[in-house]
């Protein structure tokens, strides 16, 4: 069983680098040929998906976000990050790592909030 967990701080100053962190067990992602994405859910709206590391170590973003992520892995720690720069409050939301071929597998969520 694959399970997915997010961590790191739930609240970001404006301007600041959003950081977060996906802890993996049940999967070796140095070998798993699962996709590994991020996905944010801001209040009052549906799901956008913001990119995502492939088996390969390749990635792909969001057109609109692209500029502003980044994402990597640590496999030797089983974990893939996120890092989004240039933080405003539009970018306060819950937000979800997801592995798996087709978005199979979902972490609980960890909500950020942009605020001074």
């Amino acid at each position: 069983q694959v399970q997915l967990q997010e961590s790191g701080p739930g609240l970001v100053k404006p301007s600041q680098t959003l950081s977060l962190t996906c802890t993996v067990s049940g999967d070796d992602i140095a070998t798993s040929t699962y996709s590994w994405s991020w996905i944010r859910q801001p209040p009052g709206k549906g799901l956008e998906w913001m990119g995502v590391i492939r088996y390969d170590g390749s990635t792909y973003y969001s057109p609109s976000l692209k500029s502003r992520t980044s994402i990597s892995r640590d496999t030797s720690k089983n974990q893939f990050s996120l890092q989004l720069s240039s933080v405003t409050t539009e970018d306060t939301a819950v937000y979800y790592c997801v592995g798996g071929p087709l978005f199979n597998y979902w972490g609980r969520g960890t909500r950020v909030t942009v605020s001074t």
